[in-house]
């Protein structure tokens, strides 16, 4: 039977989260769809994605440095062009979902969508409220990947969304784990090594994290290694000089392989004001490293089993962060079995069953009607 072919649509590859499971789920369709593209306005990861998948991009000359906006507005320009060659496809969006709705209603093209975070993030805007509310249900599917997450979008938008777990890839963690390492920040043994992976964006909250290390670093000799790139480096930057902590905190730009970075550090601390499910506790789960995060929506909670698996403190609250790393550092050897219960919890997070799910998903969507 001929089928249709799909397009992803992702106009803004950061290197965070959503990139990690665009590209899992790409190449995991690639091995079972024929006819698979993926448009995006920047072209820096390619070499991550399956070379059957077909990569439209414009020059990155002409997308750098452009908001998030033009690029939004640049692949819909790449969307329409491939529309016009061929209009038998569907598209699948894992970002701008709103864009990428009114156009495929516009040209009466099946889509579904996958939402990356809690609407808590996100919906506080009437307006925004009032376009979300219009548009979502107009759909052919969306995807969510947490509990927290499904509840509150069906619930704040009348929807019937679909939960699929992130599919999480254990192998190819396993493999660069044990890369060797040439920074030296984390190689004295005595120090107390805490490590965070994350955008540096408001959502992240980096502040908060630093303001709890503050209070810790006066009380244990401790490190404290940010990876991640972002809009809010400088204003990151500017308070670990203001605060002389430029000895015991390092900032370092996004890496491709944080894993062997995490694998050295004794704590991993999230401290988001809002996810969707952040892969990135499940890597830290996955590498046995004790986790502190936010308890906020969604995902955090789940991922540590309300508490069972790693400690949860309040959004903003560096405080009770500080206390938390501190109780921590004196239980260290006690909660290991934390770690190791929620370590043995992430089957369900499981690679292949999870892209099966999406694959099924989409599989009715691609035949030809």
């Amino acid at each position: 039977m001929q089928t249709k072919s799909l397009i992803l649509f992702m106009p803004s590859i950061e290197g965070g989260g959503v990139e990690k499971n665009l590209i899992i789920i790409s190449n995991y369709f690639s091995k079972k769809i024929k006819n698979i593209k993926l448009i995006s306005a920047e072209n820096r990861l390619q070499n991550f994605f399956n070379k059957k998948i077909n990569f439209i991009s414009p020059s990155r000359k002409f997308s750098k440095n452009k908001n998030k906006i033009t690029k939004y507005l640049i692949c819909l320009f790449l969307l329409f062009k491939e529309y016009l060659k061929n209009k038998n496809f569907i598209i699948f969006a894992f970002q701008a979902n709103i864009y990428a709705i009114i156009f495929a209603k516009i040209l009466n093209i099946k889509i579904i969508t996958r939402s990356n975070s809690s609407p808590s993030g996100w919906s506080k805007n009437p307006l925004k409220k009032i376009l979300f509310k219009f548009f979502l249900p107009m759909a052919n599917e969306i995807i969510v990947n947490s509990y927290d997450f499904k509840k509150q979008m069906d619930k704040e938008f009348n929807l019937e969304t679909k939960l699929i777990l992130n599919p999480f890839d254990y192998k190819k963690i396993k493999k660069l784990k044990n890369e060797k390492i040439k920074d030296n920040f984390f190689k004295d043994k005595k120090n107390f090594k805490i490590i965070n992976t994350a955008r540096l964006t408001d959502q992240k909250d980096h502040l908060t994290l630093l303001k709890a290390f503050k209070i810790i670093n006066k009380k244990i000799k401790s490190k404290l290694l940010i990876i991640g790139s972002g809009k809010n480096k400088e204003i990151i930057k500017n308070y670990i000089s203001e605060n002389n902590l430029h000895y015991s905190v390092k900032l370092i730009p996004f890496q491709n392989n944080p894993y062997n970075y995490i694998n050295a550090a004794d704590l991993f601390i999230l401290t988001s004001k809002f996810e969707g499910l952040p892969n990135v506790l499940l890597e830290a789960l996955s590498l046995k490293k004790f986790v502190i995060s936010t308890n906020c929506p969604t995902g955090p909670s789940e991922i540590l089993l309300h508490g069972k698996a790693g400690y949860l403190f309040e959004i903003g609250n560096y405080k009770q962060l500080a206390k938390k790393i501190l109780i921590h550092y004196k239980k260290q050897r006690r909660n290991r079995l934390m770690t190791n219960y929620g370590y043995l919890s992430l089957s369900k997070y499981d690679y292949k069953k999870n892209c099966e799910k999406y694959f099924n998903l989409i599989s009715d969507y691609l035949k030809n009607e």
